[in-house]
């Protein structure tokens, strides 16, 4: 295990926040309230100390070099929030409910499969699965219990049955072919994100299984595409109850698809029912 340490002061990370957004499944709060997080063969547990301090279980050249990338530090979100009008109770509402939440900055590789495994699974369900498929597939990283995400050239090489046994039902077979066509070189996850947005979605969907939401969720996610806007039932639900159908995504450039999960955390949360209960009683 590694024991070394540093501590940072950070201002708007929210670890529970991040972690509970249905953005990645490898991040994990544990009962002692410190967050463990894995990612490609690195793994970190962090802790807030006190209010804007951190504790990561890791130096800081790691930090620096990993950590502070991943959790998206060194963008500020402030502009952006700035720009939500207060006329838009809803969204001034989710931006104070979802505060401190980041949009990490994930592996192609990993955010690919993760969200072709996402489809009709909820988070807890997905997580699940993707840490099935870790131990089965994957390396054990060292001095740990922990298990890297398995490479393109290992999950082409199984045999669909065994993914079966990761409970990727249907999904097994997509996850076949898209590791398939990464590893012969038939998409190169790398260069995609040479491409605008209309061609990186484009390109994305051309792996089995990937529609246009699954897309979008792999551009926000894994290509750090803060435009994408990945829409599910609930972002529908919510952007017909509180839109009238259609949220403004294009008042946001830069940033629509952080609003987003803001509007997802908030929408599907207990306080956002006594909210609209509230709201109604005014």
């Amino acid at each position: 295990m590694n024991d070394a340490m540093f501590t940072a002061s950070i201002e708007g990370l929210d670890l529970r926040r991040t972690a509970d957004s249905g953005q990645c499944f490898r991040m994990n709060m544990m009962p002692d309230g410190t967050c463990r997080v894995l990612h490609a063969d690195q793994w970190v547990s962090v802790q807030e100390t006190a209010p804007g301090e951190f504790r990561f279980s890791c130096d800081k050249a790691a930090f620096d070099g990993v950590w502070r990338w991943y959790f998206d530090l060194d963008s500020d979100y402030a502009p952006l929030m700035a720009r939500v009008p207060p006329e838009d109770l809803f969204l001034s509402e989710a931006v104070r409910f979802s505060h401190g939440m980041r949009i990490l900055r994930q592996d192609a590789w990993e955010t690919l499969i993760s969200f072709i495994i996402s489809q009709r699974k909820n988070i807890p369900a997905i997580k699940c699965c993707v840490e099935k498929l870790c131990v089965r597939f994957g390396e054990r990283i060292l001095g740990t219990p922990w298990h890297t995400f398995p490479t393109p050239q290992t999950l082409a090489l199984a045999d669909p049955e065994e993914l079966e046994t990761c409970s990727l039902g249907y999904r097994a077979k997509y996850i076949s072919a898209t590791a398939q066509m990464v590893a012969r070189g038939d998409i190169d996850l790398a260069t995609l994100n040479d491409l605008d947005d209309n061609g990186l979605h484009d390109a994305l969907c051309r792996f089995p299984g990937v529609g246009t939401k699954v897309a979008n969720c792999i551009m926000l996610f894994g290509y750090h595409r803060m435009d994408a806007f990945p829409r599910d039932v609930w972002i529908n639900r919510i952007e017909e109850i509180e839109y009238g159908g259609r949220f403004p995504q294009q008042n946001y450039p830069g940033g629509a698809g952080l609003l987003q999960q803001y509007m997802f955390y908030f929408g599907k949360s207990k306080e956002y029912v006594l909210w609209k209960e509230q709201l109604s009683k005014e």
